[in-house]
């Protein structure tokens, strides 16, 4: 199911335009793992390279599913949701690996927790599930979650929506080997992140050893 729907993005969004892009960013920051990220940046390609739509409204539309889908996540931790996701997190990649790596930098660091986690995979699904567990106050939690939707949701958006425009004015060897140089910079930065995340996950494992707590 998630295969069909990354292959389909495009379709997607020529039929349903803002909303795909609210619909896709809000279930995956609930904590389910549908592409979001991939569609907000799809829908900002789409938007530079055909002008069907506004970069200015994609962006609108994935603050406003990341800062609601995270609110629906923050309120599943709040109310108990902790043992439900223990016992069936494994269905939708939240194993107890992930959960330890998430209490373990939400108690060192809570708020930037919640606004950096936008912009790590591993974070981004359950941040802000783990900020309701630890029962960090609504309204700091919705600044800085806020903050994070729009940012996140505004650099991703213009990065891509720029190259976007690139593709379409591609000409020459010269535009080419720019072309790929960026591509080489975003693998760079996804390996880099992926490395700490792996430094990160040693660190939560000895800081916090045995079965985890709600």
């Amino acid at each position: 199911m998630l295969s069909f729907l990354a292959r389909n993005l495009d379709s997607l969004l020529a039929t349903y335009g803002y909303l795909a892009v609210f619909v896709f960013v809000g279930v995956e920051s609930i904590g389910i793992p549908v592409p979001g990220e991939t569609m907000l940046v799809t829908a900002a390609i789409y938007a530079g390279t055909t002008g069907r739509l506004s970069i200015f409204w994609v962006i609108v539309a994935s603050s406003a599913g990341a800062i609601l889908g995270d609110n629906i996540g923050y309120g599943i931790g709040r109310t108990g949701g902790y043992r439900l996701v223990k016992r069936y997190g494994r269905y939708i990649r939240l194993e107890e690996n992930r959960l330890r790596l998430g209490q373990y930098l939400f108690h060192r660091h809570g708020p930037k927790v919640v606004f950096f986690g936008r912009f790590v995979s591993v974070l981004r699904i359950f941040a802000a599930f783990l900020a309701g567990v630890n029962h960090m106050h609504w309204r700091r939690f919705l600044i800085f979650n806020a903050l994070g939707g729009v940012a996140w949701s505004t650099i991703y958006g213009v990065a891509a929506y720029l190259f976007g425009q690139q593709l379409v004015q591609l000409s020459g060897e010269v535009d080419l080997v720019l072309a790929v140089a960026g591509i080489a910079v975003i693998v760079a930065a996804i390996v880099f992140l992926r490395r700490n995340e792996a430094r990160l996950q040693r660190e939560a494992d000895e800081a916090m050893p045995g079965p985890l707590v709600g």
